[in-house]
């Protein structure tokens, strides 16, 4: 399809059932107004019902709104059990909300508010809902990570939810470095079952709401450069949707813009950073995400490491 890809090559989602997290606004917005106007049946799966059946009333199709708090692992299971009494099989899981930069705060299970939401409240989702998806050929669940996954991004195993010192630009990194890392192993436990495939994406800089909490040092100069180096929340939901429906994506792939450093054009495949590869601490965050989050997925850790 060349570099150009848009939403004009999504190929006819008829038949097909997705569920897109935080999808009232920004780049979520843009990935399901997208499907939906391809033909599936989306699910806007958002905190604020009131703002997603608002974003829903502004989209052509089959769309509806499921509440879903992820900084709530009760409202996870609860959104879960909803739209397994709905539906029984799902083709699409977008794990796109996300929090960025937040002050220093907690979910309401004590996580750190980065690292609960934008990876613990999707893996626990994913992982309630993947028997949905195993049975259903060409399925697939696409993690929507950042660029910032490469900036002072590390795993920090010996304070996880950062209560010895914080730093909300690290603590961002980490969730999105979190966010590969999960892709990744999941992808390695669905390979034997040859159907779901896990991929990633990312939106390079895109002008959405995400960035209301952005350090003050850097709030001038963004707001000054940004013209130039942020592009439409449509452009930056494009790398998600090619994730969600090229046929000739892989599982494992990640996929950005195609322009400079990946902050803007039409979408590619991309790679990640050299840490996000390790297999040792992808499974070591995997095993300590089951325990946080109490959430088993029914995909076992493969007998003999698969490398991508």
């Amino acid at each position: 399809m060349g570099e150009k890809w848009t939403t004009a090559n999504i190929p006819d989602q008829r038949g097909r059932v997705a569920v897109v997290t935080g999808a009232n606004t920004g780049l979520g917005f843009e990935t399901a107004k997208a499907l939906a106007e391809r033909g599936a049946a989306v699910v806007l799966a958002v905190r604020d019902v009131g703002k997603g059946e608002r974003a829903a009333a502004r989209m052509t199709g089959d769309v509806s709104v499921q509440a879903l708090d992820l900084t709530s692992l009760d409202s996870v299971r609860a959104a879960a059990a909803a739209l397994r009494s709905r539906f029984d099989r799902l083709d699409l899981l977008i794990n796109n909300a996300g929090v960025m930069y937040t002050p220093k705060q907690t979910t309401r299970d004590g996580f750190e508010m980065q690292f609960g939401t934008n990876h613990l409240g999707h893996f626990a989702l994913t992982g309630l809902l993947l028997d949905l998806m195993l049975p259903v050929p060409g399925s697939r669940v696409v993690t929507v990570s950042s660029i910032g996954h490469r900036v002072r991004a590390a795993i920090h195993f010996d304070d996880l939810q950062w209560e010895r010192s914080y730093g909300r630009v690290a603590a961002y990194g980490q969730s999105k470095l979190a966010n590969l890392m999960f892709t990744y192993e999941l992808q390695r436990r669905l390979a034997a079952h040859g159907t779901t495939i896990a991929v990633a994406a990312h939106p390079g800089v895109s002008s959405t709401e995400l960035a209301r909490n952005t350090p003050a040092a850097f709030r001038l100069p963004i707001t000054w450069l940004a013209p130039l180096i942020t592009q439409t929340p449509a452009m930056g939901a494009l790398p998600t949707l090619r994730a969600a429906t090229d046929p000739a994506v892989l599982g494992g792939q990640y996929y950005g813009p195609g322009g400079r450093m990946e902050i803007m054009g039409h979408p590619r495949l991309v790679t990640s950073s050299p840490e996000s590869y390790e297999m040792a601490v992808q499974r070591r965050l995997w095993a300590v995400s089951e325990d946080l989050t109490g959430v088993r997925f029914p995909v076992a850790e493969p007998e003999h490491v698969i490398t991508m």
